[in-house]
């Protein structure tokens, strides 16, 4: 699972800053045929109350075929499911393949579940693995999965279909999906003892200590970052501390925009630590935080030294307009 992150900072779900303790995971799809993961950034990264967009509306993440993109973090109040599920769960769109229509609300018109069955089988692929990474980080299981559909059951969302009107299409259900998950938590149990230098990992949410009788782990350490491994061994022996297998990490990668910068430079016990196979944006792009006052023209001519070359950091960003924000994180060309 490759997974990006890239918060939807100028949403207004994203600047209302309320927090949840994830109880479960809720499962929608997009409904909007052929529109991918990545593309769902410049769709919704926008203010309601600035009219800037007609729905009030964000999901944690999207899930293609191909990769995941996080926009909002994990224990952040999502809008998804138009009940009291926001509170509770975190919510993530699988996207639906290009090559029909809908009419009558949920039915899938021309949907060809042969021609479509590669698509389904690798964004349902990484479906799974997104919940197991969260089942993960929450001390969840597959019993805590539930559909947007479900969750109306419930009494806990609004009322549609997903993902319930598609999956029966390629003969699966959220039973499926559940035991799917359960079945490749078993098989993965705990990954931190294949962790080595250069992997990506981040702490679980239950650690409060790097390793037992160390200090405790500070918020911004767990929350805002990721860390990368750059050493596992000291005069050519695996270091203990407190009893535990530690790791160095020695570098910090940014959860929203991934700039990696200098780390923590701190020994940590590989059991409280997750890999996350990740690529949290791509690394060859610096890139930009907006400042107030910031002009595309101003960024270009300030960081690549000469204004004229603005369009390029359009086309890199995917912007369709040149309006941006104070806070947005733009990739920067060669």
């Amino acid at each position: 699972m490759k997974l990006f992150t890239k918060y939807m900072t100028r949403n207004d779900c994203y600047t209302a800053g309320r927090k949840i303790t994830p109880k479960g995971i809720m499962v929608h799809s997009t409904a909007v045929p052929g529109v991918m993961a990545a593309e769902w950034f410049s769709r919704w990264n926008k203010s309601y109350k600035a009219g800037e967009i007609n729905r009030q509306v964000c999901v944690h993440a999207f899930v293609d075929d191909k990769e995941v993109w996080q926009y909002l973090p994990w224990d952040h109040r999502g809008w998804h499911a138009g009940g009291a599920a926001n509170n509770t769960h975190i919510g993530f769109e699988i996207c639906e393949p290009a090559g029909f229509s809908y009419k009558s609300g949920s039915v899938m018109v021309g949907y060809d579940a042969a021609k479509q069955e590669d698509y389904f089988r690798k964004a349902w692929q990484n479906a799974v693995e997104l919940c197991v990474m969260l089942c993960k980080k929450y001390g969840l299981n597959e019993n805590d999965i539930i559909c947007h559909s479900e969750g109306y059951k419930l009494g806990i969302a609004s009322n549609h279909a997903d993902v319930m009107h598609w999956f029966p299409k390629h003969g699966e259900n959220m039973d499926t999906f559940r035991k799917a998950v359960k079945k490749a938590l078993e098989n993965s149990t705990d990954n931190n003892t294949d962790i080595g230098i250069g992997d990506m990992v981040e702490f679980k949410v239950s650690v409060k200590n790097y390793y037992p009788g160390s200090v405790e782990v500070p918020t911004w350490v767990k929350n805002d970052y990721y860390h990368r491994v750059t050493q596992t061994l000291y005069k050519g022996k695996p270091v203990i501390k407190g009893g535990k297998e530690c790791v160095l990490l020695g570098k910090k990668v940014k959860k929203s925009g991934g700039l990696e910068v200098a780390g923590i430079n701190t020994w940590v016990a590989k059991e409280n630590l997750v890999i996350v196979n990740s690529i949290t944006d791509n690394k060859s792009n610096r890139t930009y935080t907006v400042q107030k006052g910031d002009t595309l023209w101003r960024i270009a001519e300030k960081e690549l030294g000469r204004g004229t070359r603005y369009p390029e950091i359009k086309k890199l960003n995917s912007l369709t307009t040149d309006t941006i924000y104070p806070g947005q994180v733009l990739k920067l060309p060669k």
